[in-house]
């Protein structure tokens, strides 16, 4: 009988299948692994036959030591989760991170000529799952590492929530002497249309080939494997589920590509802070800071609104140029009134910052009435280009350093590079 990690075919009554069988928690279901590299799950009810192509060959894995070489610069791999190190064990089922530096290089050699590698696990979690605590923690780390004299930093991460630790990370540390670069996978490591080989090797050229010292993120630019984005901490969204060249910069474009093949470094803009022997800084996000996003909608009532009373922020994303439901025009939009009253009341405490639910452009609060209103009761954010998940981060970082006066001033000022001072055309969908 075929055991987990042996290759079979699997004869139906209306297909035959090939793949590596896998183990099931179910007992009437076979899970067997695909070429694609995708699994699919078979009712045994309608498996005619199973029948043994290839027994599993168990190969003793065996990983030497490395020695660092002089004449390459170091770079330090931080892992916080996701799949970008990680390895499917085919007698399990599971995926096995591998953290360690001679891990890292068994899988990725390629990073061998390009720098000495130090590597270590931080956290291994989904990223959906960190808090502001996760934030500090990983600015900790990285400045531990920056102390111990390294020309730069990887972070590896899920991607679902990617951005939002970049933002957090710029804001956190200030005067960062080298580069920071989040990477993660979109596809996992035992599919063959993997993206981590490619995310993390591109990261570790430009950060051995350039002058850069920022917090950045390093992921796919196209669907293919040819070309990877550095893109810009604070100005960075995540657009798709699935696929690879899911992360987009949004109203600016990115630092740099890569081209995975020839390794060659595109510089695409230059205005960026350069490598200096600064004094790190850390700025954390106090832990029990209350901040929320609320997206405003049609039809909503103002009993929403005050769900957020003894919130120290809010951020609003607003339709259009940065509007919400607050104009009562005939019988119906009596709710209006009650919204526009409760928000009144609400900014006297809590501090209220519009951002653009429409992702690209910029918020133009004085162009109609509503924007004028919203204003007038101390709701902020006119002219900001940045994305909703940048001004929650940013609002929640400011409100953990700064008095709330200052707060109200520093919000719309540009600090880590979050807002845009002109929008160009061509950053639309790039």
């Amino acid at each position: 009988m075929p055991k987990p990690g042996d290759r079979v075919l699997i004869k139906t009554k209306d297909e035959e299948i090939e793949g590596i069988l896998f183990p099931s928690t179910n007992p009437e279901i076979v899970i067997v692994k695909l070429n694609s590299g995708y699994n699919i799950g078979i009712a045994k009810r309608k498996i005619k036959e199973i029948k043994l192509v290839e027994k599993l060959k168990q190969k003793k894995e065996t990983i030497s030591k490395i020695k660092e070489k002089k004449s390459l610069p170091t770079i330090s791999i931080l892992h916080t989760g996701g799949t970008i190190a990680s390895k499917v064990d085919y007698k399990t089922g599971a995926v096995t991170a591998r953290f360690t530096p001679e891990e890292i290089l068994s899988m990725f050699p390629e990073l061998k000529d390009i720098a000495n590698i130090r590597s270590r696990l931080i956290t291994n979690m989904f990223s959906e799952d960190m808090r502001f605590a996760h934030y500090n923690l990983i600015a900790n780390e990285i400045a531990k590492e920056i102390k111990k004299g390294v020309d730069g930093i990887i972070v590896t991460h899920g991607t679902d929530t990617m951005h939002y630790t970049a933002a957090a990370l710029a804001f956190i540390l200030e005067n960062l002497p080298i580069p920071v670069i989040l990477v993660g996978a979109q596809r996992s490591s035992d599919r063959p249309s993997s993206d981590a080989a490619d995310n993390l090797i591109s990261a570790a050229i430009f950060i051995a080939n350039s002058n850069f010292a920022e917090v950045a993120i390093c992921m796919h630019k196209s669907q293919d494997d040819e070309t990877c984005f550095i893109l810009p901490a604070t100005k960075t969204r995540k657009m798709h589920t699935s696929r690879r060249d899911t992360f987009r910069p949004i109203n600016c474009l990115p630092f740099a590509t890569i081209n995975t093949k020839t390794k060659n470094i595109t510089l695409i803009r230059t205005n960026y802070k350069k490598r200096e022997n600064k004094k790190l800084i850390i700025k954390p996000i106090k832990e029990n800071i209350k901040v929320a996003i609320l997206k405003a909608y049609p039809n909503l009532t103002a009993d929403i609104l005050n769900k957020f009373k003894g919130y120290d922020g809010l951020v609003i994303e607003g339709t259009g140029l940065g509007h919400i439901s607050i104009n009562e025009t005939d019988k119906y939009t009596k709710e209006n009134t009650k919204i526009f009253l409760t928000l009144k009341d609400l900014a006297k405490k809590t501090i209220i910052v519009m951002a653009p639910q429409t992702i690209y452009g910029r918020l133009q609060m004085d162009v109609y009435s509503t924007g004028r209103r919203l204003q007038e009761i101390g709701i902020l954010g006119n002219f900001s280009d940045m994305t909703p998940e940048t001004t929650y981060i940013k609002l929640a970082w400011l409100l953990s350093n700064y008095k709330k006066e200052d707060v109200k001033e520093l919000i719309c000022k540009n600090l880590r590079g979050e807002l845009s001072e002109r929008i160009e055309d061509n950053t639309f969908l790039y």
